[in-house]
C-alpha cells in the first residue's frame, strides 16, 4: 500500500511540475516533430530560392525523421508569406528568410505587417548565393575600375537593369554606386529573365545578377563578369576579382537565405531544428548540389545567424535610405 502510495504522490508532484512547464520542454523537445514540417517559401518556384530549399527540405526531412514538405507563397515582396508564418504557432511551420524580408523590406516599407525580428527566431544561415556584377561583353571597360571611370567620364549614359524594385539586383547597384560615388540609370523589369534578353542582346549596359542565372552565359563569353559581390573569389569563376578587392574594402553583396520559425516555437525545438539544419547543408551532397548552382553552404547557429541579420540590417538601411527604393 505505501508503495502505491509513493509512486502516486510521484505521479502528483510530476503532473504539477510538466503543467507548470517545468518537464514539458525537454519532452516536447524529445517528440517534437511529431507531424511533418512546413517549409513556406515566399517566391514563385525557380530561381535561387529554389534549389536551396530543395535541397535542404530532403536533407532536413531524414535528420528530423520527418517529411518536411515546401510550399511556395509568393506575394508583397515576400510580406504576405512572412505575415502568415508570423502568426502560425501549429510548431511545425517554418519560412525561408533572406536579405529582403528581413534586411530590406523593413527600411523600403512604411509599415510591416510583421516584426523581422519580435516575431522571428532566427534557425541557420544556410546558403549565400554570389551576386555579379556584369557588363555588355562590347562595353570597352575589362573591370571595376574602367567601368567607373567610363560611368564619369559618361554621365547619366550607362543603364543598368534589375528584376524590379528592391530586388537584390536593383540594391546591389546601388550599393555599388553609393561606395563608388557613381552614376547609372536604373531600367527595372519584371523579373530577371527579361532583364537578361535585353542585357544579351546589349539594350542594356550593366546589372547584377545572381551566379546560378548568368553562369552560362559568363563561361560563353556572351556577358562579362568584372567583379563578385562574394568577401572572397568563388570556385566557378577564379580569375574573377571580388569587389572588395577592387578597392572598395569590406564590400559584400550576396544574395542569402536562412531558416526562421515563428517565435511562439518552443526553445528546446528550435535549438533541434538549428543542429538539424546545420547538419543538413554542412551533407558533402548538399555542397555538391549548391556548388552545382554556384551557391554556398554556411550553416551556422542561431545566434551566428541573429548576429548576421543585424549586420545586414546595417548594410542595407544606409543603401535603401540614400537610393530612396520604393517597393513596386
Amino acid at each position: 500500500m505505501h508503495h502505491d502510495s509513493l509512486d502516486r504522490r510521484r505521479l502528483l508532484q510530476w503532473g504539477a511540475a510538466a503543467s507548470a512547464g517545468l518537464v514539458s520542454p525537454m519532452l516536447r523537445a524529445q517528440t517534437w516533430p511529431s507531424k511533418s514540417i512546413r517549409f513556406v517559401v515566399p517566391f514563385a518556384p525557380g530561381g535561387s530560392s529554389e534549389i536551396v530549399v530543395r535541397t535542404t527540405a530532403f536533407e532536413l526531412s531524414r535528420s528530423i525523421g520527418q517529411s518536411v514538405y515546401v510550399e511556395n507563397k509568393p506575394g508583397g515582396a515576400g510580406n504576405v508569406a512572412m505575415q502568415e508564418v508570423a502568426r502560425a504557432d501549429d510548431q511545425h511551420t517554418i519560412i525561408l528568410g533572406h536579405i529582403g524580408t528581413l534586411a530590406v523590406n523593413p527600411y523600403m516599407f512604411d509599415k510591416l505587417p510583421y516584426d523581422p525580428i519580435k516575431d522571428f527566431k532566427p534557425i541557420s544561415l544556410l546558403a549565400k548565393v554570389p551576386s555579379l556584377y556584369l557588363v555588355r561583353p562590347d562595353l570597352p571597360v575589362r573591370n571595376l575600375k574602367e567601368l567607373i571611370d567610363y560611368a564619369r567620364k559618361n554621365p547619366a549614359k550607362l543603364t543598368y537593369g534589375s528584376a524590379g524594385n528592391g530586388s537584390a539586383g536593383h540594391l546591389a547597384m546601388e550599393y555599388l554606386k553609393m561606395a563608388s560615388d557613381t552614376f547609372m540609370l536604373h531600367v527595372p523589369y519584371r523579373g530577371t529573365g527579361p532583364q537578361l534578353t535585353d542585357l544579351l542582346a546589349g539594350r542594356l549596359d550593366v546589372a547584377s545578377v545572381g551566379a546560378p542565372a548568368v553562369m552560362q552565359f559568363i563561361k560563353t563569353g556572351k556577358l562579362r563578369c568584372l567583379a563578385t559581390g562574394t568577401a572572397q573569389r568563388i570556385a566557378q569563376l577564379p580569375d574573377v576579382p571580388t569587389v572588395a578587392e577592387q578597392g572598395f574594402p569590406n564590400f559584400e553583396m550576396t544574395q542569402w537565405y536562412g531558416i526562421l520559425a515563428p517565435s511562439s516555437l518552443s526553445q528546446p525545438a528550435a535549438d533541434k531544428l538549428a543542429l538539424a539544419a546545420a547538419a543538413a547543408i554542412k551533407q558533402p551532397a548538399t555542397h555538391e548540389k549548391l556548388a552545382g548552382d554556384s551557391a554556398i553552404g554556411v550553416g551556422g547557429t542561431p545566434a551566428e545567424f541573429a548576429k548576421f541579420i543585424a549586420q545586414e540590417q546595417q548594410r542595407w538601411k544606409v543603401v535603401v535610405a540614400r537610393a530612396k527604393i520604393k517597393p513596386d
